[in-house]
Formats: structure tokens, sequence, C-alpha cells
């Protein structure tokens, strides 16, 4: 082996430390915004189980701007780290450039959308009704924050490249932290109810735009549109969209049915779905230390130190599951009443629980693994699993749950047959190799 082969071997099999360094400050950005979500959960839930209800429904239509800014984030994140680590960082800032643009006119086209088809989407989620009315007045509110929320997710995405993960700690804890503030403001005092949880949201996610894009002026690098460039993100970017759009039918798809259930019901998904999408993210903490490493493994030519990589996160996103899990069963009895006084909303969260508390080991996993294939570009792989384990096991059991009358204890069962089918899949991968392509880009 050559110097240079060394070199590059050492670079890329960092130890627990440099993973940490990545990763604890990546688990702090992941954790903030569902931090503030929670927070707004609690908030809002005192309210009663309409208010609940409709901020559910809001949130499940609000995350496809947070989709569409972690397709941007991820793609963004592969393709400047094997930049970074090919030796050229100037090229890796480039890449954030071109998707904040791309970032921004998203988020533009998401808020105007939503503006207009707030009231006909609400109905057709809510089925109508007082929840319905709600819903419609939150969205309209809430998605002035998309633009600022893709440019933040776009800044993300390079700073991860770059394995810079400190700005973005700040550059989105500090406007969730004043966001968490003003959300009981407005909400209590203020008088304005659930629309209050909404302008904090919109705040909070602006401000963190405006932080991150002074970020990349200070880079001092050509702003200009590249279009070439942006095709080519685009291009890596459809398989991750047909991906999240897989996730998010089979998630509306179960606020949809929840509802079917009855405002409780649905109050007690989104209490469920939010802590979900929270230990989702905070597990997912490791992935994005696995995209900027194994991303800059394979840019400098080391395709085993990149496998080497994906062994070590999938061992440790497996047992930060398990604490998880531990953690969360033990909790079974008092976090519910954290974010609801409303009996029936209580008894239904439990309903949930088991399986929330069963598939944290098996989702430590395959978080860490959805980190390593995305960081190798491997994108096309991950679209068709989650296409499969969809369409094969997510959707048809949660609309079985609903023709069955089994309840949120069906959905939550059918949300853990989608985990088990992506790992075992992903597993498959990760054995064959095949997914570590060395080069500067993929």
């Amino acid at each position: 082996m050559s110097q240079g082969s060394l070199d590059a071997a050492s670079r890329s099999r960092p130890g627990a430390r440099r993973i940490a360094e990545l990763a604890l400050p990546a688990l702090v950005v992941l954790a903030a915004e569902p931090l503030y979500v929670l927070v707004d959960t609690a908030v809002v839930g005192h309210l009663g189980r309409v208010p609940l209800a409709a901020l559910g429904v809001g949130g499940s239509v609000l995350t496809i701007a947070a989709w569409l800014g972690t397709v941007v984030a991820y793609g963004t994140t592969g393709r400047a780290a094997r930049r970074y680590g090919a030796g050229d960082r100037s090229a890796a800032v480039a890449e954030g450039v071109q998707s904040s643009w791309l970032a921004l006119t998203a988020g533009l086209l998401v808020t105007g959308l939503l503006e207009i088809a707030a009231g006909p989407l609400a109905r057709g989620l809510a089925g109508g009704g007082e929840v319905a009315a709600a819903t419609a007045g939150w969205l309209r509110v809430a998605a002035l924050g998309a633009p600022g929320l893709m440019l933040a997710a776009a800044g993300n995405g390079w700073l991860r490249g770059v394995q810079d993960t400190r700005r973005p700690l700040w550059f989105v804890l500090a406007p969730n932290l004043l966001s968490a503030l003003l959300c009981p403001l407005l909400v209590y005092p203020a008088g304005l109810g659930l629309v209050g949880s909404a302008v904090a949201n919109a705040v909070a996610q602006t401000l963190s735009g405006l932080l991150f894009g002074s970020a990349l002026l200070a880079e001092r690098v050509s702003l200009r549109p590249r279009a070439e460039v942006i095709r080519r993100q685009l291009g890596l970017s459809r398989d991750l969209l047909v991906r999240g759009a897989a996730f998010q039918a089979s998630f509306l798809s179960a606020t949809t049915v929840a509802a079917r259930f009855g405002a409780a019901v649905v109050g007690a998904h989104q209490i469920a779905v939010q802590l979900w999408f929270f230990t989702a993210l905070v597990l997912d903490a490791l992935a994005i230390a696995a995209q900027a490493l194994v991303g800059s493994a394979l840019g400098a030519g080391d395709a085993a130190g990149a496998r080497w990589l994906a062994r070590r996160v999938a061992v440790a996103g497996g047992l930060c599951g398990i604490v998880f899990a531990l953690l969360i069963g033990a909790g079974a009895g008092v976090v519910p009443g954290w974010f609801s006084d409303d009996p029936q909303v209580r008894e239904q969260t439990l309903a949930a629980w088991p399986w929330f508390v069963a598939m944290q080991p098996l989702a430590g996993v395959v978080f860490a693994l959805d980190g390593v294939l995305i960081g190798a570009g491997d994108v096309r792989y991950l679209r068709n699993l989650t296409i499969v384990a969809a369409l094969g096991g997510f959707l048809p059991a949660i609309w079985t749950a609903y023709a069955l009358d089994l309840g949120l204890g069906g959905i939550w069962a059918g949300l853990t047959l989608f985990v088990m089918i992506r790992l075992a899949a992903l597993l498959l991968r990760l054995r064959s190799g095949h997914w570590a392509v060395p080069g500067a880009v993929r």
C-alpha cells in the first residue's frame, strides 16, 4: 500500500472521539426542532382536543417542507463530503451555494401552495368540521416559515459536508429556544391560541435560515446560480424525493386513518408520532456523522475505510436504540400526561406505546445505515427499498387497521413492520459491499 493510501485510510477510519465530535453537535441540531414541536404540542394540548388534533393534522402537512429540506440537506452533504475528502473545500462550499438557491426556490413554492390550498387540504385530511377549520388557519401562518426552513436545511448540508457541525448547532438552537419562549406567550397571554404556535414556528425557521445564509456569505465564494450544478443536484435529489414521497404518503395516510377514529385518537397519534420523530432524529445524529465521514472516505478513495465506518455506526445505532427503548418503556405511565389533560387522549396514546418501544433498537440500526448509504451516494437503492417497504408493509397495514377497526395500535403495528422490512434489506446491502464506490463525486 502506498503512503498516500495509508494516509487516506488513516483519515477515513476515525475513532469514537471523532465520530462523537460530529454526531453530538448534530444531535443537538436534530433534536432542537422536534423538541420545539414537543413543547408546542404540550402548550397546544392544554387548549383542548380540537386544537391538538388540528396541530397534528397541520403538522403532518408541514412535514412536507421538512422532508424537502432533508432531501436538499442529505443530497448536499454527500456531494460536499466527497469533494472535501478529495481535498477541494472550495468546491464543497460551492455545492452549498447551489443547493441554497434550490432550497430558497422550493421554500417559496411550498409557501405559495399552502397559502392557496390550506383549506381544501385540511378538509381532505381531517374530514371537515372544527378540526379542519383550525388546521387551515394554523397552516396559513406556519407556511410562512418554509423558505427559512429550506435555507437552513441547505446550510446544514454543506456545513456537514465540510465536517463543521458546530456552527449549525448555534444557528438552529438559538432560534428554536427563542421560539419555545414565544410559543406559550403568544398562545396564552397574547390570546392568539393555536395561531400563536404557528407564529412562533415561522419566526424560528426564518431566523435560522438567515443565520445559515450569513455563513455562506462569510465564505466569500461566488453566489451566482449555476444551472448545470443545480441540475446535477436535482438528479441526485430525484431518488431522495421519491423515497421521501413514500414516507410522506405513509405518514399522511396514518394521520388520515387516525382522524377517522375520532379527535381523541388523532390527538394521541400526534403525541406518539412527534415522540417518534424526536427519537428518530436523535438517533439520526449518527447518520449525519456517517454521511460526512463515509462520503469523505470514498472521496479520498478508501472504500475499505467506508465499509469499516458503516459497521461501526450500525452497532452504535443499535446500542442507542436499546437505551431509548428502556427510557420510553419506563415513561409509559408519565409521558402522555405531559401533553394532554384529556383522559381519552392519554388512554389512546398507550395503545401505540408497546410498538413505539419495540421498534427503537431496530430503528437505531436503520437510521445509521440510511446515513451510510446517503453518504455513499447509493440513494437509488434507498429509494427502491422505501417504496417496497411502504407499498408492501406500512400502507396495507394501516388501511387494514382502519377496515378492521384496530385503532391506533394497528396503525403503529404497521409502522413497526415498515421498520423491520427496511432493516432486513439494509443489512443485506451492507454485507454486499456494492455501495462502497470510491471517487470524488458519484
